[in-house]
């Protein structure tokens, strides 16, 4: 009898722990059709730590696609997606900060309050953080490459609200993304100069 009370306890335990978790997933992560469950748990511990330390919503909307039609014009895209997440806008809380993504359409994207303006620099943050993992060439999937490209995303911003507060975060993941970010630049770096050193190369041995 007493070790079923222990797990009568235990059992219930798990449950609100599930129920608290997936609260937690649905305030922060409003679509998840890309992330896996590693990075997703990771979003939520620090969503929820600058949530109660800043007051700032993180929010992720990362979709397979934005069901556009194949046949419309480069305008008729851009003007679709800007509805499309500005009706997501309408729905969450201020202030906040989110990253929306769309696999198929080949899109990213971030939006902020206008208090956060000076906090939040939206091209660091894609192209220090986001972009690079996402354009990597590595034999990861595309699924893994996307988890890991929002979490780095989410975790900079995180930095960048905490560091206005002068507080410090407990559950980010430090530096971690900002080394990858800059190792894949130099990486890019190099190919470009190599590249270059090769065409030259190339012209003067034809002159030759």
């Amino acid at each position: 009898m007493r070790n079923f009370r222990f797990l009568k306890v235990g059992v219930i335990f798990s449950l609100l722990l599930f129920l608290f978790t997936n609260s937690f997933a649905q305030d922060f992560i409003l679509k998840d059709d890309l992330i896996d469950i590693r990075a997703k748990n990771k979003i939520i511990e620090i969503g929820s730590e600058v949530k109660t330390k800043t007051g700032v919503n993180i929010y992720v909307y990362a979709t397979s696609s934005f069901d556009l039609d194949k046949n419309i014009t480069t305008k008729e895209k851009i003007d679709y997606i800007r509805n499309y997440e500005l009706d997501i806008l309408k729905n969450i809380e201020n202030p906040y900060v989110i990253i929306t993504i769309s696999l198929e359409d080949t899109h990213v994207n971030l939006y902020y309050s206008d208090s956060l303006e000076k906090i939040i620099d939206k091209n660091e943050i894609l192209d220090d953080y986001v972009v690079p993992l996402l354009a990597s060439k590595d034999k990861n999937t595309v699924a893994s490459k996307i988890s890991a490209s929002v979490l780095n995303g989410y975790a900079a911003i995180a930095d960048k609200l905490a560091d206005s507060k002068n507080i410090e975060l407990e559950n980010n993941i430090g530096n971690q993304g900002k080394v990858a970010s800059t190792i894949w630049r130099v990486f890019i770096y190099f190919v470009l100069f190599a590249a270059l050193l090769a065409y030259i190369y190339a012209i003067l041995r034809k002159r030759k």
